[in-house]
């Protein structure tokens, strides 16, 4: 297994909205492997394929409290979320393509999410609190959006000038 390299902003990539994946093979096991690592070694809770470079419609994470549960990873191959519940949840967000960064996001506090597993099984999954949060959230790297976008236009314009700044001085 390998620790992939983290796109991040400014990279266009990071505004892609990603393609459906076709076939469960090993190869795509293998990638969904690495995203582990990388997304632990990070550290974080998610990761999209895209924010690994992927164009594919794959995520993984894992919102356990790794002190007291252990891991407990989830690999969703084209997630699709089936509901939304009306009550909804504040949470401040951070992206490991925008390092550095938290954002107060309300989204539903609950959602049911249609995928395909790394075996290529059927699943849905019922998910609350963090967990909702974390698919929400990686669900929008799939379609290009990211967190910065639930800012305003200022604050959002101020962001992305920071790390098209960074990125022109590394």
């Amino acid at each position: 297994m390998a620790i992939l390299p983290i796109v991040t902003l400014p990279d266009p990539v990071l505004r892609k909205v990603s393609t459906p994946v076709e076939t469960v093979d090993d190869e795509l096991r293998r990638l969904l492997d690495d995203m582990l690592v990388t997304m632990y070694d990070a550290p974080g809770v998610g990761l999209a394929g895209i924010q690994v470079g992927i164009d594919k419609r794959i995520l993984v994470a894992d919102a356990s409290d790794r002190e007291e549960d252990g891991r407990k990873p989830v690999c969703m191959i084209n997630p699709r979320i089936l509901s939304r519940s009306e009550a909804t949840r504040i949470y401040e967000e951070g992206c490991l393509s925008i390092p550095g960064e938290h954002v107060e996001i309300e989204r539903p506090a609950t959602v049911k999410v249609s995928y395909t597993d790394r075996d290529g099984r059927e699943r849905e999954l019922d998910a609350e609190g963090l967990f909702a949060t974390v698919i929400q959230h990686e669900i929008d790297h799939l379609d290009g959006k990211l967190i910065i976008d639930f800012l305003s236009s200022l604050r959002r314009d101020m962001v992305v000038r920071k790390f098209k700044k960074l990125a022109r001085t590394t």
